[in-house]
């Protein structure tokens, strides 16, 4: 198994001018528990007792979804909650049921205006003859995730599919994405262990998908996809790089709906170590971009940094650091995710790394209501960082999407906490706009 190391990063950019700007957050909800026990690894009978990797949708109406990882079980499970909170489900339903495969870092998309479709991509730890296990998997509801369809294998190679390698020793599991597109394509993209990344689409709401395509490889390992689709079913590749000190986020771009993708581009080249990126797209066509960036290498502190492109991924503006100025140090960032909602607004959130080299510890979130002009201090999410809980989780891997809005601004961020030997669990944390932020 990967000796999995935190990567934390610092860049030496300029801040972002602070905006007015704050979020409401309500207290934080434990929705699974488990043991918190880590045995030597032996595959995939290894002894892992935690639950962990949890990720979040939430709808117009303020219902969410969520999907985690119970490693004693080896499956990712499935809740959906109510708008005021209830589960809707007895207990969780079982989205992978491969009892004696792992089953790791889930990703999920929930159609707009349509909760009855749920769509789970994942790595499975499918060991196919190559030199690391790792498959990528698929698998879709039809009836708001109280059932789920046969899972679907749809990189089928002995590649170590969803391995995001940094170095020969050093990778991040969960090296995949899944988006949905207009008319309810759905576009999912993975990398590979030896470094290639791979797309596949489906244009029938994930009951087929097309042959893999090749978006990039052969030289430096791709690592951490982030898709985005714009309006006019044009798709869009964030990537970053392993295996070079120096990494630059890349970008590629198909014109035809995912069936091909133009050469890849350099977003900003720079001295720094950039990595994790995340994009979207907003309603006017432009592209939102952040990640992680540091100037002495990987394995060092690092910030968030935004840029913004506003032709089609052409050309960027110069990045900017957005995880400060904040009202007291909150340590490196890392990891971030990104979200928007039906006005433009930009919602990002990150790991917090109070100590260089250790586990995160606790959430920090900004946000912009520009549309990236400026964006608000940082600041933490009240109650993920407690210790009495032990260290954020995500054992397997920091490449996650931890945040969710819905057009109207609501908010769901989720979390796992790890507390060795005690216990470990999954949290939520409900936010809304205050009003001085919901303002025009």
């Amino acid at each position: 198994m990967t000796a999995l190391r935190v990567i934390v990063l610092i860049a030496t950019l300029a801040p972002v001018p602070a905006q007015a700007a704050g979020v409401d957050w309500s207290e934080r909800v434990e929705l699974a528990s488990g043991e918190a026990h880590q045995g030597p690894w032996r595959m995939n009978r290894s002894d892992f007792r935690w639950v962990d990797d949890p990720t979040v949708t939430i709808d117009d109406a303020g219902g969410i979804a969520v999907a985690w990882v119970d490693q004693s079980r080896k499956d990712i499970l499935f809740q959906s909650y109510s708008p005021d909170g209830k589960a809707r489900f007895e207990k969780p339903v079982n989205v992978s049921r491969t009892p004696q495969v792992f089953s790791w870092l889930p990703k999920m998309v929930v159609p707009p205006g349509d909760p009855e479709r749920v769509y789970v991509l994942w790595q499975e730890i499918v060991f196919s003859g190559g030199t690391h296990g790792g498959e990528i998997f698929f698998a879709r509801s039809t009836d708001g995730g109280r059932t789920f369809h046969d899972p679907v294998n749809l990189s089928n190679s002995i590649a170590g599919d969803g391995k995001g390698r940094l170095t020969r020793r050093h990778w991040h599991n969960g090296s995949l994405d899944l988006a949905l597109g207009p008319m309810g394509t759905l576009h999912a993209v993975w990398t590979e262990y030896e470094g290639t990344l791979w797309a596949s689409r489906s244009f029938d709401g994930g009951k087929t998908f097309s042959k893999p395509v090749r978006i990039a490889g052969g030289g430096t390992p791709a690592r951490g996809p982030s898709l985005a689709i714009a309006a006019d079913h044009t798709v869009h590749v964030a990537w970053a790089v392993g295996e070079d000190p120096s990494a630059d986020v890349h970008v590629a771009t198909s014109k035809d709906a995912g069936r091909s993708f133009g050469r890849p581009r350099r977003v900003f080249e720079s001295a720094g170590h950039a990595d994790a990126p995340k994009i979207t797209v907003d309603g006017n066509g432009t592209m939102h971009l952040v990640y992680a960036e540091s100037p002495t290498g990987p394995f060092e502190e690092y910030q968030v940094v935004y840029t913004r492109s506003t032709d089609g991924a052409k050309t960027f503006t110069k990045p900017r650091v957005i995880s400060h100025p904040s009202p007291k140090k909150l340590g490196g960032g890392a990891f971030p995710s990104l979200s928007l909602d039906g006005k433009g607004h930009l919602y990002v959130l990150w790991e917090v790394f109070p100590e260089r080299n250790a586990r995160p510890s606790g959430l920090a979130f900004t946000m912009s209501t520009n549309a990236g002009r400026t964006f608000a201090p940082a600041s933490s999410v009240p109650g993920a960082a407690d210790p009495s809980l032990g260290h954020n989780g995500s054992r397997q891997g920091l490449l996650m999407k931890k945040l969710a809005v819905n057009a109207k601004g609501a908010i769901a961020v989720v979390n796992s906490t790890f507390k060795s030997r005690e216990k470990s669990r999954i949290w939520l944390f409900r936010g809304s706009l205050s009003r001085s932020s919901s303002r025009p």
